[in-house]
Protein backbone atom coordinates (compact mmCIF):
# COMPACT_ATOMS: atom_id res chain seq x y z
CA UNK A 1 0.00 0.00 0.00
CA UNK A 2 1.53 3.37 -0.99
CA UNK A 3 2.51 5.45 2.02
CA UNK A 4 0.33 8.37 0.96
CA UNK A 5 -2.77 6.17 1.29
CA UNK A 6 -2.03 5.09 4.85
CA UNK A 7 -3.94 6.41 7.82
CA UNK A 8 -3.14 5.78 11.46
CA UNK A 9 -5.72 6.00 14.23
CA UNK A 10 -5.22 6.45 17.97
CA UNK A 11 -5.58 3.11 19.74
CA UNK A 12 -8.69 4.20 21.62
CA UNK A 13 -10.45 4.78 18.29
CA UNK A 14 -9.83 1.20 17.17
CA UNK A 15 -11.93 -1.80 18.15
CA UNK A 16 -10.12 -4.10 20.53
CA UNK A 17 -9.84 -7.78 19.70
CA UNK A 18 -12.30 -8.53 22.48
CA UNK A 19 -14.84 -6.09 21.04
CA UNK A 20 -14.39 -7.49 17.55
CA UNK A 21 -14.83 -11.06 18.76
CA UNK A 22 -18.03 -10.10 20.54
CA UNK A 23 -19.40 -8.57 17.34
CA UNK A 24 -18.45 -11.68 15.37
CA UNK A 25 -20.25 -13.83 17.93
CA UNK A 26 -23.36 -11.66 17.80
CA UNK A 27 -23.33 -11.74 13.99
CA UNK A 28 -22.92 -15.52 14.04
CA UNK A 29 -26.11 -15.78 16.08
CA UNK A 30 -27.88 -14.15 13.13
CA UNK A 31 -26.52 -16.62 10.59
CA UNK A 32 -23.05 -15.33 9.69
CA UNK A 33 -20.79 -18.34 9.12
CA UNK A 34 -17.86 -16.88 7.17
CA UNK A 35 -15.27 -14.39 8.43
CA UNK A 36 -12.36 -12.83 6.57
CA UNK A 37 -9.66 -10.84 8.37
CA UNK A 38 -8.46 -8.12 6.04
CA UNK A 39 -7.23 -4.55 5.97
CA UNK A 40 -5.17 -2.48 5.24
CA UNK A 41 -2.61 -5.07 6.19
CA UNK A 42 -3.98 -7.12 9.09
CA UNK A 43 -0.73 -8.94 9.83
CA UNK A 44 0.94 -5.76 11.06
CA UNK A 45 -1.32 -5.67 14.11
CA UNK A 46 0.24 -6.97 17.31
CA UNK A 47 -0.90 -10.43 18.45
CA UNK A 48 -2.98 -10.96 15.34
CA UNK A 49 -2.41 -14.73 15.46
CA UNK A 50 -3.92 -14.87 18.95
CA UNK A 51 -6.95 -12.99 17.63
CA UNK A 52 -7.31 -15.33 14.66
CA UNK A 53 -7.11 -18.33 16.99
CA UNK A 54 -10.18 -17.14 18.90
CA UNK A 55 -12.47 -16.82 15.87
CA UNK A 56 -12.98 -20.57 15.16
CA UNK A 57 -13.95 -21.02 18.81
CA UNK A 58 -17.22 -19.29 17.91
CA UNK A 59 -19.17 -22.41 17.05
CA UNK A 60 -21.18 -21.06 14.12
CA UNK A 61 -18.13 -19.84 12.20
CA UNK A 62 -17.39 -22.45 9.54
CA UNK A 63 -15.00 -20.53 7.28
CA UNK A 64 -12.10 -18.28 8.25
CA UNK A 65 -9.91 -16.51 5.70
CA UNK A 66 -7.14 -13.93 5.62
CA UNK A 67 -6.45 -11.25 3.01
CA UNK A 68 -2.90 -9.90 2.99
CA UNK A 69 -0.25 -8.25 0.85
CA UNK A 70 1.94 -11.24 1.71
CA UNK A 71 4.98 -9.33 2.91
CA UNK A 72 4.91 -10.76 6.44
CA UNK A 73 3.87 -14.36 5.75
CA UNK A 74 7.42 -15.72 5.64
CA UNK A 75 8.54 -13.87 8.77
CA UNK A 76 9.56 -16.23 11.58
CA UNK A 77 7.44 -15.35 14.62
CA UNK A 78 8.54 -18.34 16.72
CA UNK A 79 11.46 -20.73 16.36
CA UNK A 80 10.87 -22.65 13.15
CA UNK A 81 7.39 -21.17 12.60
CA UNK A 82 6.46 -18.60 9.97
CA UNK A 83 3.54 -16.21 10.22
CA UNK A 84 1.78 -18.27 7.54
CA UNK A 85 2.22 -21.49 9.50
CA UNK A 86 1.01 -19.81 12.69
CA UNK A 87 -2.13 -18.51 10.99
CA UNK A 88 -2.87 -21.94 9.56
CA UNK A 89 -2.33 -23.55 12.96
CA UNK A 90 -4.64 -20.94 14.50
CA UNK A 91 -7.47 -22.08 12.25
CA UNK A 92 -7.31 -19.92 9.13
CA UNK A 93 -8.41 -22.09 6.20
CA UNK A 94 -7.87 -19.84 3.20
CA UNK A 95 -5.66 -16.93 2.30
CA UNK A 96 -5.79 -14.27 -0.42
CA UNK A 97 -2.49 -12.65 -1.38
CA UNK A 98 -2.11 -9.52 -3.51
CA UNK A 99 0.28 -9.89 -6.44
CA UNK A 100 -0.08 -7.32 -9.21
CA UNK A 101 3.16 -8.09 -11.02
CA UNK A 102 6.17 -10.39 -11.17
CA UNK A 103 8.40 -7.41 -11.95
CA UNK A 104 10.21 -6.13 -8.87
CA UNK A 105 10.69 -2.60 -10.22
CA UNK A 106 7.04 -2.28 -11.21
CA UNK A 107 5.96 -3.63 -7.83
CA UNK A 108 7.98 -0.87 -6.16
CA UNK A 109 6.36 1.73 -8.41
CA UNK A 110 2.85 0.50 -7.61
CA UNK A 111 3.28 0.05 -3.85
CA UNK A 112 6.01 2.53 -3.01
CA UNK A 113 8.03 -0.24 -1.36
CA UNK A 114 10.68 -2.71 -2.46
CA UNK A 115 8.99 -5.72 -0.84
CA UNK A 116 8.51 -7.89 -3.92
CA UNK A 117 10.93 -10.57 -2.74
CA UNK A 118 9.12 -10.76 0.60
CA UNK A 119 5.80 -11.30 -1.17
CA UNK A 120 7.19 -14.18 -3.23
CA UNK A 121 8.68 -15.69 -0.07
CA UNK A 122 5.32 -15.19 1.62
CA UNK A 123 3.53 -17.10 -1.13
CA UNK A 124 5.96 -19.98 -0.69
CA UNK A 125 5.40 -19.86 3.07
CA UNK A 126 1.63 -20.00 2.57
CA UNK A 127 2.00 -23.04 0.31
CA UNK A 128 4.22 -24.74 2.87
CA UNK A 129 1.71 -23.96 5.63
CA UNK A 130 -0.93 -26.06 3.86
CA UNK A 131 -3.90 -23.71 3.58
CA UNK A 132 -7.00 -25.33 2.10
CA UNK A 133 -7.10 -22.63 -0.56
CA UNK A 134 -4.68 -19.92 -1.68
CA UNK A 135 -5.81 -17.24 -4.12
CA UNK A 136 -3.62 -14.62 -5.77
CA UNK A 137 -5.36 -11.31 -6.48
CA UNK A 138 -4.17 -9.12 -9.35
CA UNK A 139 -5.65 -5.66 -9.90
CA UNK A 140 -5.75 -4.81 -13.61
CA UNK A 141 -3.95 -1.57 -14.51
CA UNK A 142 -3.71 -0.44 -18.10
CA UNK A 143 -0.20 0.54 -19.11
CA UNK A 144 1.30 -0.92 -15.97
CA UNK A 145 0.65 -4.63 -15.58
CA UNK A 146 -1.30 -5.51 -18.73
CA UNK A 147 1.81 -7.32 -20.01
CA UNK A 148 1.92 -9.40 -16.82
CA UNK A 149 -1.28 -11.40 -17.34
CA UNK A 150 0.27 -14.42 -19.03
CA UNK A 151 3.37 -14.54 -16.77
CA UNK A 152 1.12 -14.39 -13.70
CA UNK A 153 -1.00 -17.25 -15.05
CA UNK A 154 2.14 -19.34 -15.55
CA UNK A 155 3.36 -18.41 -12.06
CA UNK A 156 0.06 -19.54 -10.52
CA UNK A 157 -0.01 -22.72 -12.61
CA UNK A 158 3.46 -23.75 -11.45
CA UNK A 159 2.26 -23.53 -7.84
CA UNK A 160 -1.28 -24.86 -8.31
CA UNK A 161 -2.82 -21.60 -7.08
CA UNK A 162 -6.02 -19.83 -8.09
CA UNK A 163 -5.40 -16.48 -9.78
CA UNK A 164 -8.05 -13.76 -9.94
CA UNK A 165 -7.97 -10.61 -12.07
CA UNK A 166 -9.81 -7.66 -10.54
CA UNK A 167 -11.03 -4.48 -12.20
CA UNK A 168 -9.97 -1.25 -10.55
CA UNK A 169 -12.67 0.44 -8.48
CA UNK A 170 -12.85 4.11 -7.40
CA UNK A 171 -12.56 3.28 -3.71
CA UNK A 172 -9.54 5.46 -2.93
CA UNK A 173 -9.42 7.68 -6.03
CA UNK A 174 -11.53 8.25 -9.15
CA UNK A 175 -8.44 8.49 -11.37
CA UNK A 176 -8.44 4.71 -11.74
CA UNK A 177 -11.45 4.93 -14.07
CA UNK A 178 -9.73 7.07 -16.69
CA UNK A 179 -9.14 5.51 -20.11
CA UNK A 180 -5.40 5.51 -19.51
CA UNK A 181 -5.71 3.56 -16.23
CA UNK A 182 -8.77 1.32 -16.41
CA UNK A 183 -8.43 -2.14 -17.96
CA UNK A 184 -11.78 -3.97 -18.23
CA UNK A 185 -12.16 -7.67 -17.62
CA UNK A 186 -13.33 -8.31 -21.20
CA UNK A 187 -10.11 -6.88 -22.64
CA UNK A 188 -7.95 -8.83 -20.21
CA UNK A 189 -9.84 -11.99 -21.11
CA UNK A 190 -9.23 -11.42 -24.83
CA UNK A 191 -5.51 -10.97 -24.17
CA UNK A 192 -5.38 -14.24 -22.25
CA UNK A 193 -7.35 -16.11 -24.91
CA UNK A 194 -4.92 -14.99 -27.60
CA UNK A 195 -2.28 -16.99 -25.74
CA UNK A 196 -4.26 -19.95 -24.42
CA UNK A 197 -7.38 -20.22 -26.58
CA UNK A 198 -11.00 -19.80 -25.53
CA UNK A 199 -11.41 -20.01 -21.78
CA UNK A 200 -13.86 -22.64 -20.53
CA UNK A 201 -16.56 -21.28 -18.15
CA UNK A 202 -16.74 -23.07 -14.80
CA UNK A 203 -20.20 -21.98 -13.70
CA UNK A 204 -20.42 -24.57 -10.93
CA UNK A 205 -17.19 -23.50 -9.21
CA UNK A 206 -17.59 -20.86 -6.52
CA UNK A 207 -15.47 -19.41 -3.76
CA UNK A 208 -16.54 -16.93 -1.09
CA UNK A 209 -16.24 -13.95 -3.42
CA UNK A 210 -17.93 -12.59 -6.55
CA UNK A 211 -15.45 -13.97 -9.08
CA UNK A 212 -16.48 -15.71 -12.29
CA UNK A 213 -14.17 -18.65 -12.96
CA UNK A 214 -12.77 -20.22 -16.11
CA UNK A 215 -10.51 -23.13 -16.91
CA UNK A 216 -7.42 -22.71 -19.05
CA UNK A 217 -7.82 -25.04 -22.07
CA UNK A 218 -5.78 -28.21 -21.71
CA UNK A 219 -4.97 -27.54 -18.07
CA UNK A 220 -6.35 -28.24 -14.63
CA UNK A 221 -6.01 -24.53 -13.88
CA UNK A 222 -8.68 -22.05 -12.90
CA UNK A 223 -8.52 -18.29 -13.17
CA UNK A 224 -11.15 -15.86 -11.97
CA UNK A 225 -12.39 -12.43 -12.99
CA UNK A 226 -13.95 -9.84 -10.69
CA UNK A 227 -15.58 -7.07 -12.71
CA UNK A 228 -17.30 -4.68 -10.34
CA UNK A 229 -17.41 -1.93 -12.96
CA UNK A 230 -18.40 -3.77 -16.13
CA UNK A 231 -20.46 -6.68 -14.78
CA UNK A 232 -23.96 -5.26 -14.40
CA UNK A 233 -25.01 -8.27 -12.31
CA UNK A 234 -22.07 -7.95 -9.93
CA UNK A 235 -24.12 -7.12 -6.82
CA UNK A 236 -26.87 -9.69 -7.21
CA UNK A 237 -25.31 -12.37 -5.01
CA UNK A 238 -23.49 -10.11 -2.53
CA UNK A 239 -24.13 -10.97 1.11
CA UNK A 240 -21.13 -9.23 2.69
CA UNK A 241 -20.89 -6.82 5.59
CA UNK A 242 -17.64 -5.02 6.36
CA UNK A 243 -16.62 -4.10 9.89
CA UNK A 244 -13.95 -1.41 9.87
CA UNK A 245 -11.26 -1.21 12.52
CA UNK A 246 -12.89 1.94 13.92
CA UNK A 247 -16.19 0.20 14.47
CA UNK A 248 -18.25 1.08 11.41
CA UNK A 249 -20.49 -1.44 9.67
CA UNK A 250 -20.59 -0.96 5.91
CA UNK A 251 -23.24 -2.91 4.00
CA UNK A 252 -21.62 -2.13 0.63
CA UNK A 253 -18.06 -1.36 -0.43
CA UNK A 254 -19.29 1.01 -3.14
CA UNK A 255 -21.63 3.07 -0.99
CA UNK A 256 -21.29 5.93 1.46
CA UNK A 257 -23.47 4.09 3.95
CA UNK A 258 -21.76 3.17 7.19
CA UNK A 259 -23.13 2.75 10.69
CA UNK A 260 -21.25 3.25 13.95
CA UNK A 261 -21.64 0.09 16.01
CA UNK A 262 -18.74 1.02 18.28
CA UNK A 263 -20.83 3.70 19.98
CA UNK A 264 -23.60 1.41 21.30
CA UNK A 265 -21.06 -1.35 21.95
CA UNK A 266 -19.03 0.87 24.26
CA UNK A 267 -22.17 2.39 25.77
CA UNK A 268 -23.10 -1.00 27.20
CA UNK A 269 -25.51 -2.33 24.57
CA UNK A 270 -26.84 -5.82 25.20
CA UNK A 271 -26.35 -8.63 22.70
CA UNK A 272 -29.99 -8.28 21.68
CA UNK A 273 -29.50 -4.56 20.98
CA UNK A 274 -26.43 -5.35 18.90
CA UNK A 275 -28.35 -8.02 16.99
CA UNK A 276 -31.03 -5.45 16.15
CA UNK A 277 -28.28 -3.08 15.00
CA UNK A 278 -26.93 -5.73 12.61
CA UNK A 279 -30.40 -6.46 11.26
CA UNK A 280 -31.05 -2.76 10.64
CA UNK A 281 -27.78 -2.45 8.69
CA UNK A 282 -28.58 -5.50 6.57
CA UNK A 283 -32.03 -4.06 5.82
CA UNK A 284 -30.28 -0.97 4.41
CA UNK A 285 -27.97 -2.89 2.11
CA UNK A 286 -28.34 -1.31 -1.36
CA UNK A 287 -29.22 -3.38 -4.42
CA UNK A 288 -26.34 -1.89 -6.42
CA UNK A 289 -23.06 -0.17 -5.64
CA UNK A 290 -22.59 3.49 -6.57
CA UNK A 291 -19.26 3.17 -8.39
CA UNK A 292 -20.88 3.89 -11.76
CA UNK A 293 -22.69 6.99 -10.49
CA UNK A 294 -19.87 9.54 -10.26
CA UNK A 295 -18.81 8.02 -6.95
CA UNK A 296 -16.47 10.22 -4.90
CA UNK A 297 -14.43 8.25 -2.34
CA UNK A 298 -15.00 9.12 1.31
CA UNK A 299 -12.75 6.43 2.78
CA UNK A 300 -9.67 4.82 1.33
CA UNK A 301 -9.73 1.08 0.71
CA UNK A 302 -7.09 0.57 3.39
CA UNK A 303 -9.59 1.92 5.95
CA UNK A 304 -12.53 -0.20 4.77
CA UNK A 305 -11.21 -3.69 4.17
CA UNK A 306 -11.03 -5.72 0.98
Amino acid sequence: MPRELQEWLPREEVLSYEETLRLIRVASELGVTKVRVTGGEPLTRRNVVDFVREIPKISAIASLGISTNGTLLAREIAPGQTMAAALRSAGAQSINISLDTLDRHLYSQITGRDFHAQVLEGIDAAIAAGFDQIKLNTVLMRGRNDDQLVPLIEFAAARNLILRFIEMMPVSTTEVLSDENFLPIAEAKRTIEKRFGDLIPETSFRTNGPATYYQIPGREQRIGFIGAMTNLHFCESCNKLRLTCDGKLRPCLGSYLEFDIMKPLRAGASDEELRRFFIDVVDRKPEQHDFRNNYQPDRKMIAIGG
